[in-house]
């Protein structure tokens, strides 16, 4: 042969696939491969041009390769299709779509790298309809013309590897076909306990722990016991399943607690840092979710994951400088992903929410899935008063995986919309599905008490929230407010002062200083605001609150318009910022 495949093979081995891609070209165009090669030599040519392509992302390209090798596939006799590569096969080409376990090309090994490429490129249909079943349970399949389905014969499960069933699962899953994806995942951990992500999957599409584990393989050793039993398999990965499924039904507390004994036994495991400190976020407890991300960075500082999380918290605290650093670090890391968009929008919500706006859909054309993304755009389209579009937003969020947040959103936006039934509905939704929650309680006062004739049913929400957690000060915080719509300040101020003596927190300091502000107790309120300021001094709030008041102290008409010059010059400080981060 006039080009040696053994080299083309050797570069693909060492990841060389610029260089491979190079000799491929002189490959599949050898005039003597053309002429005389019978079809599986083609094949194999096709297979491994498109493997260099592949791993050089020019998914485009590979994927006309692959098109062609099958179409070469199909006119081999059935007999001579599994023929022996043992020089394709080798384990170190991981980042190939070629490093499946098999043993030969065939036909169901090159339709999966046409699904693989699909999947690089985000086409999800066509790469589900490469590698879906014969159509054995055609109704949870999708639908597809009689025409289609005839030239579609499929990967049959028997030939399917393990990572194909993987990525199945995945497939059918973002298709919203569960049972289907519920079955693979399932195949998976029959082949292996050890697919965390199978195992996390499992959990949120409602599989129980028990179920679980009674997957894991039981193949008898010599003495003829299983020796993985599903009773004796290591105790990190029952806790582990544990966990998983206790957040997935929302028992937070309970997964928060199995997780904590994970990290016991696996100090500094950045994935179980990572999953505690997610959970904590979705919960409100931020605080401890900061301190646990900040963990992580400090062990592993070049880590992405959740790291949208992480930027909506420092948002949420006025944290910019913090922010700011997170928003450097990610950008030098892989600017190209969505929790990077994520973070931009947190960053620039305070000084242009329709930039931020920009980045937080341009996470979610990233990344369809991004639930912190799709979070984002609900809490922007309310803050620009688009209530509507703020409910469609954080629907999205719910359907992929509902949690607090999304309930919030929804009961916020509407209120807004003057939808009293459906917020009420969403939010006993949410008190249903996590009834251990006070903050789902206080979502229920919340709408109460958006009415004149549901503030008496608000506060007893309030206060059973209080009851439940003690230290919540979100139900505190709303307690006081309802005193002050009702004319009782002096119970808000007393409510206020007394969760002050054990709780320094801006946010108390804030309310008290509004209270003090509608009492006309000016000076009160000054020293308020100047202690959230010492306690956080970039609380916007705060600031505001100290503007205006100061205005008003000064015989001033608090919510004059600013001067169009300090907009201006704001507005070319932000440009200037964002030049230097991007």
């Amino acid at each position: 042969m006039e080009v040696p495949k053994d080299q083309m093979t050797t570069l693909l081995d060492n990841g060389l696939y610029d260089s491979a891609q190079l000799l491929g070209c002189f490959l599949v165009s050898s005039a003597i491969t053309n002429i005389e090669a019978n079809p599986y030599v083609k094949v194999e040519n096709l297979v491994l041009q498109g493997d260099a392509l592949f791993g050089e992302k020019e998914f485009r390209r590979a994927l006309s390769m692959y098109k062609q090798a099958l179409q070469h596939c199909k006119v081999i006799p059935k007999q001579t299709t599994n023929y022996s590569r043992s020089s394709l096969s080798t384990s170190s080409r991981s980042s190939s779509p070629n490093s499946i376990n098999a043993s030969a090309i065939n036909e169901n090994e090159v339709k999966f790298k046409i699904a693989l490429c699909y999947c690089a490129l985000s086409e999800n249909r066509a790469a589900l309809l490469e590698v879906v079943l014969e159509l054995v349970i055609p109704y949870i399949i999708v639908q597809l013309s009689p025409q289609l389905v005839s030239q579609m014969e499929g990967i049959p499960p028997k030939a399917r590897t393990l990572r194909m069933n993987l990525t199945l699962g995945k497939l059918y899953r973002i298709s919203r076909h569960s049972r289907s994806a519920i079955a693979c995942y399932k195949d998976c951990l029959r082949h292996s306990p050890y697919i965390l992500e199978a195992i996390t999957a499992l959990a949120e599409l409602g599989i129980s722990s028990k179920e679980i584990l009674s997957l894991f393989p039981q193949t008898p050793n010599r003495g003829g016991r299983p020796p993985f039993d599903h009773m004796d398999a290591p105790r990190w990965l029952h806790l582990y399943v544990e966990a998983q499924c206790c957040i997935a039904s929302n028992d937070y507390k309970g997964g928060l607690d199995l997780f904590s004994e994970l990290l016991q036994r696996f100090p500094n495991n950045v994935h179980i840092m990572l999953e505690i400190a997610k959970v904590e976020a979705v919960i409100g407890r931020n605080d401890e979710a900061i301190m646990n991300f900040e963990k992580v960075r400090s062990v592993d500082p070049y880590v992405m994951t959740y790291m949208d999380e992480y930027a909506m918290l420092l948002k949420s605290k006025s944290d910019q400088a913090k922010l700011n650093k997170l928003v450097h670090d990610l950008l030098n890391i892989d600017s190209a992903r969505a929790e990077v968009f994520v973070a931009l929008s947190a960053l620039w919500e305070r000084k242009d929410e329709r930039r931020a706006l920009s980045y937080a859909e341009k996470s979610l054309r990233t990344d369809d899935r991004n639930i912190s993304g799709y979070i984002m755009k609900g809490n922007l389209y309310l803050s620009l008063n688009r209530p509507d579009v703020a409910a469609t937003a954080f629907r999205a969020a719910q359907e992929l995986r509902p949690d607090l947040r999304s309930y919030q959103g929804l009961v916020r936006s509407y209120l807004a919309l003057s939808k009293s039934k459906e917020a009420l509905f969403t939010a006993r939704e949410a008190m249903k599905v996590m009834p251990q929650s006070a903050k789902a309680l206080k979502l229920v006062g919340d709408v109460h008490a958006s009415s004149s004739g549901g503030r008496e049913k608000a506060r007893k929400f309030y206060e059973s929230a209080l009851r439940l957690e003690s230290g919540f000060l979100g139900a505190a915080l709303a307690l006081a407010e309802l005193h002050v719509v009702e004319g009782r300040n002096k119970d808000a101020v007393s409510l206020l002062e007394r969760y002050l003596k054990d709780w320094a927190d801006d946010s108390l300091h804030i309310k008290l200083a509004q209270v003090f502000a509608a009492s006309n107790m000016l000076s009160d309120a000054l020293s308020h605001y100047q202690a959230a300021l010492r306690i956080n001094p970039q609380n916007e709030a705060a600031k505001k609150g100290l503007d205006r008041l100061e205005k008003q102290m000064k015989g001033m008409d608090p919510d004059a318009p600013e001067d169009e010059e300090e907009n201006e010059a704001e507005d070319a400080e932000g440009d200037h910022e964002e030049t230097e981060l991007l």
